[in-house]
Formats: structure tokens, C-alpha cells, sequence
């Protein structure tokens, strides 16, 4: 079995300086390659420099057009989605790849604990994630955000893994393909990673949660942050969920879901009139592009695993 480990740069050269040996220190099994995404920095004389492939990118795309073009351009019974902001610590692909074959698993999310920067000193006792949650509103957040980095010892079944640091079953991913995208190119950036843990959960697929695979990642988003972001961000993440919903949900789900999904819908209208107006646009956005959002779902409905009820508010023991 091999493993590719895909790391997308956007001129994050000083980044990829740690980033990079830890991940060509994972052992034989593992290929890395940057996705060189019109980079002007020093990204591909560093990369040359250490004998990493790249796929390059001559003009500058979003997220998930350029990871896309990495999966494509790249081979492996495994694919690890890495962030040039993550560190892996020694033994991480073994310890993921045992939790990755096990019947039924389509991927395994890691430990990811909090960093300022990439020297050890850096390294905090707090707990970045543990995976991913979508609640039975829909909204996505992180398990363990911001808690000590002693909890959650235990495996477990999870609803995704983060997309700073994911491993996947290449098979999985070309399952949830719709066309060539892996990743949704209409959600651009905020919440691509949910949508596709939300379809190999809707193909069959379990998400299991590795203590033991252990990586250290500097955040520079998180929902306490969320106030700093542009406009145009928050206005793109809110316009995301919905177009999650149009091509993955099921209306036996939403019904069943329907009294915290109303609340959360009146709740929201009420913040964006009062506190955060610039958000009307992302209504309007989700519309003109629901079109494409229903194109997609009539590609990923019939693909869904018979019986399957997608585990809205998973999460692993925190002890």
C-alpha cells in the first residue's frame, strides 16, 4: 500500500521548511508532492531542493481546484490531505494507515494539536481538533477546539476529519467525484472538507478518529476568530452550507431534523438583519448556484449506501 502526502502551497515556502521533512520522514511507503499553486516564492527551489515532486499550477487557483488537480495529478492507495501549516510527528502515516484498512473505513482523522510556530517550543498543550462535527442544525464545528491535548484518548467513529490534516482512501475519493472534482470548485474554499466528508458518509463510507496519529498545526482560522475575517469569507461560508444541504441532504433527514434546523434558520435571519447585513448575499449567492448544486446532487443521490443515516452530532468521548 502506498500513501501519497499532498501539500498545497500558496507562496508558504517558510511554512513548508518544517512541513516538508517531517512529512519525507514518514518512511518509504510515502510519496510527497507539492501542489505548486502559481507560487512566487521560494516554494519550488525548496521543494527541488529536497527531492519533493511537484504538480504546477501556472495560473493561481482556488483551494478546491488546486487540490483537484493534485489528486488527478497523482497516484497512491492513499491520499493525505496536508496543510503546509501542519507538522507531522514521527510514526503519524503508521499509526493513521492500520486505522485506514479496516473494513469500512474511508478515512481517518487525526490528533491535531495547537501550534504558534513550527520550532517545539512553539508546540501548546491544547487541543486544535479531533475531528469534525456537523450537528443535526448542519453547522460544522471541531471536536475538542481549545481543550487540554489530553483528551480524547480513545479511537472512535466520526462524522469527518479536518481538512488541515485527512488521510483517504483514493478509492473513496474517486467514489465521491462528481465529474473530475473531488472537492466541490463552487464552494471555492470555506467547508469543501465538510461536504466531502458528508458524501463518503452519504456512499458508506465511516470517518474514524486516530489518537495515535499525531500532528501539530499552527491555526489561522478558527470559529473564535471568525469576526476577523473579511466579509467576503464569512459571506462565502454561509452561502456553503446551503449548497451542502441542496446536494447531500435527504428530505427523511430533514424532516427528522427539522425543529433544530427552523430554529437555527429563524435565529440566523434575525443576526443577519440586525448584526451582519453584508450576509443577505449569501442567500442570494446560494441561489445562483443552486442550479449547479442540484446538477450535483442528481450525480451523488443514487450513489448513496442503502439505509444509510448520516451521523449528525458524532462525536468521540472526550475521556
Amino acid at each position: 500500500m502506498t500513501t501519497t502526502i499532498l501539500v498545497l502551497s500558496v507562496d508558504e515556502a517558510p511554512l513548508l521548511e518544517s512541513c516538508l521533512p517531517a512529512a519525507l520522514a514518514q518512511g518509504t511507503g510515502a510519496r510527497v508532492v507539492v501542489i505548486d499553486n502559481a507560487c512566487t516564492d521560494g516554494t519550488v527551489s525548496l521543494c527541488e531542493r529536497l527531492g519533493v515532486t511537484l504538480v504546477r499550477l501556472r495560473e493561481r487557483r482556488s483551494y478546491a481546484a488546486a487540490i483537484n488537480a493534485g489528486i488527478q495529478g497523482t497516484d497512491g492507495d492513499a491520499v493525505l490531505l496536508l496543510n503546509a501549516d501542519c507538522v507531522l510527528d514521527p510514526g503519524f502515516l503508521e499509526a493513521a494507515v492500520v486505522r485506514l484498512y479496516r473494513d469500512g473505513v474511508g478515512s481517518v482523522a487525526p490528533r491535531l494539536i495547537r501550534a504558534t510556530g513550527a520550532e517545539v517550543a512553539e508546540r501548546l498543550d491544547v487541543l486544535d481538533t479531533a475531528a469534525m462535527f456537523v450537528d443535526r442544525r448542519r453547522k460544522n464545528g471541531l471536536v475538542g477546539h481549545g481543550t487540554p491535548r489530553t483528551g480524547y484518548p480513545r479511537s472512535a467513529e466520526v462524522f469527518g476529519g479536518d481538512g488541515a490534516c485527512v488521510l483517504y482512501r483514493r478509492e473513496v475519493l474517486k467514489a465521491c467525484a462528481v465529474g473530475n472534482e473531488v472537492f466541490d470548485e463552487d464552494m471555492e474554499l470555506w467547508a469543501s472538507d465538510v461536504d466531502l466528508a458528508w458524501r463518503a458518509q452519504l456512499l458508506g463510507w465511516t470517518c474514524v478518529y486516530e489518537p495515535g496519529a499525531i500532528a501539530w498545526h499552527q491555526r489561522f482560522y478558527s470559529p473564535t476568530t471568525r469576526a476577523a475575517l473579511p466579509e467576503h469569507h464569512r459571506r462565502l461560508q454561509f452561502r456553503n452550507r446551503y449548497l451542502m444541504m441542496l446536494k447531500n441532504d435527504t428530505p427523511a433527514g430533514v424532516l427528522r431534523d427539522l425543529p433544530w434546523i427552523a430554529v437555527y434558520e429563524v435565529l440566523a435571519l434575525g443576526h443577519v438583519l440586525l448584526r451582519e447585513r453584508h450576509l443577505l448575499g449569501g442567500y442570494r449567492d446560494a441561489w445562483r448556484l443552486a442550479g449547479r448544486a442540484r446538477e450535483r446532487r442528481r450525480a451523488i443521490q443514487p450513489r448513496r449506501a442503502v439505509g444509510r443515516r448520516v451521523p449528525f452530532g458524532l462525536r468521540p468521548p472526550p475521556s
